[in-house]
């Protein structure tokens, strides 16, 4: 065997084990990646324009898995409550146990007496938007909007209940991190409230989609390796004068 059949020879052995691992490596990527968002997310389907245009009728949503305990002003929820019927909702939070909340100063909502930029709010006139008299948020409960003020049945709907139309945090089942279907991606976060207190971060599903994509190129590139050397070996025998005088 010649020297070029040697090296092509130790070159495809190394090739096979590291496209091997490639395969390997991204099987474990891919496969962890769908368990790990399967563990971490659940997928929900709005049934209502209450939400738009952040979110529309129809959507599909991811929601991570999350303790109320964890939720922070500005965050999208989905939320039952009983006497809202029991069915799982979705609605933003607009203030905490022990805020202050009304509406509307000068065509804004107010949190503990600070107005409150909403840039995801629908353009149209806060004219029409439901006024919220003052009301004390009770310690451990939420106060919920619809980004669609004038159409949702939100904490507004619920005043004459006992707590203020307000629902305890342990109602919460998951946060709203992205609109998969149609794919709008994350929601933007709601930096009208920082100045109130820390809001939420993002939750992992970036570093989930990232594992499950980097899974399927080292997987596919894996696979493709052997078909491809083994063309580039035969390409490079053909054109070599040497390898054809050694056949000889």
């Amino acid at each position: 065997m010649s020297t070029t059949g040697r090296t092509d020879e130790g070159r495809g052995r190394l090739g096979g084990i590291l496209s091997g691992l490639a395969v390997a490596l991204g099987c474990v990527l891919f496969l962890g990646g769908f368990a790990w968002g399967a563990v971490a997310y659940k997928p929900y389907t709005v049934p209502t324009e209450s939400m738009s245009p952040t979110i529309a009728a129809g959507d599909r949503v991811l929601a991570e898995r999350i303790d109320g305990a964890d939720i922070q002003r500005g965050d999208v929820v989905v939320f039952r409550q009983k006497s809202w019927g029991d069915m799982p909702l979705v609605k933003r939070v607009v203030a905490v146990g022990g805020d202050t909340v009304a509406c509307c100063t000068e065509g804004k909502l107010t949190v503990d007496h600070k107005e409150i930029q909403e840039p995801y709010l629908p353009k149209g006139g806060p004219a029409e938007w439901k006024q919220i008299p003052t009301i004390t948020v009770p310690k451990g409960r939420l106060f919920l909007l619809g980004d669609a003020r004038q159409g949702s049945l939100d904490s507004t709907a619920h005043l004459t209940e006992a707590f203020s139309g307000t629902v305890p945090r342990s109602a919460v089942d998951a946060r709203v991190d992205a609109v998969a279907w149609p794919m709008n991606g994350m929601l933007k976060r709601p930096t009208g409230f920082e100045a109130l207190g820390p809001i939420s971060s993002p939750g992992p599903l970036w570093l989930i989609v990232g594992s499950i994509v980097a899974g399927a190129v080292l997987v596919m590139g894996g696979a493709a390796y052997g078909p491809v050397a083994g063309l580039a070996r035969r390409r490079r025998r053909r054109s070599s004068p040497a390898e054809l005088a050694g056949a000889r």
